[in-house]
């Protein structure tokens, strides 16, 4: 008796700490780590997930590649060929051009990059006509963390929504919080954009039209749900048969 009447108490303060433990996991849920340093401090007015996600559509930039360290770029010179030539990307960001010089390639689009060229060619050539294409360089990849069943990066091929996405990540585990998944996405070099997806609701409904399509470099990071956190100290049911068998 004495053991079963400790594990009612254990359950009850349980149930407490669970009761106590939902409108604090609702009200934290912006980790502010996560968040660009540049970002107004926004934890009082943070986006909350509600019963009807109608909050404001995520920004959608006009994404474009930029040239990485390593990359691997062919310059080919329509006019004069004989410049033609293939230049790998240093870890310092620049390139060094034949009869030209070092020049800043990192952080550049391909058009941008194709203008610094043409223009630093300008002095020994008149109008010159150049391509650049890439060789090898670092390919596009989105990454999903959290409570699914393979966390990691992955290699972004275009039209991935986020059900997709979690879905190519193993899904979600019993300790997922469907309702607040965090899609986290990166709009300039100071700002990051956060939103909260109910995925929980849009699934139920059965209706994807919310569904929103990733792009490279977005982050998706599903939370922990609040039972998932207190089970380890919940009692079972077969430790208490075990310390109490029935007599016949």
């Amino acid at each position: 008796m004495n053991i079963r009447s400790s594990s009612l108490k254990t359950l009850t303060c349980a149930l407490i700490v669970f009761s106590a433990a939902i409108p604090a996991a609702e009200q934290k849920i912006l980790p502010p780590n996560l968040l660009s340093s540049g970002q107004p401090n926004t934890s009082n007015n943070g986006p909350q997930a509600t019963g009807r996600d109608t909050g404001p559509g995520l920004h959608k930039r006009n994404w474009r590649y930029k040239i990485n360290p390593n990359d691997t770029l062919e310059l080919n010179f329509l006019l004069t060929p004989e410049f033609n030539q293939t230049v790998t990307v240093q870890p310092d960001g620049y390139i060094t051009l034949r009869n030209v010089g070092d020049l800043q390639a990192a952080g550049s689009t391909l058009p941008e990059l194709t203008e610094s060229i043409k223009a630093a060619y300008s002095k020994i050539l008149y109008d010159p006509v150049i391509s650049v294409d890439p060789k090898d360089f670092a390919k596009p990849y989105f990454v999903v963390g959290g409570q699914v069943g393979k966390p990691g990066k992955f290699e972004w091929r275009g039209d991935v929504t986020l059900t997709q996405a979690i879905a190519i990540a193993g899904g979600f585990t019993d300790a997922s919080k469907h309702s607040q998944v965090l899609l986290f996405r990166r709009v300039s070099d100071e700002w990051t954009e956060a939103r909260i997806i109910n995925v929980k609701r849009m699934l139920n409904s059965r209706d994807l039209q919310e569904d929103p399509e990733l792009l490279p470099g977005d982050m998706l990071f599903v939370p922990q749900n609040a039972l998932s956190k207190i089970k380890p100290f919940l009692p079972t049911a077969s430790a208490g048969i075990y310390a109490n068998p029935p007599i016949f």
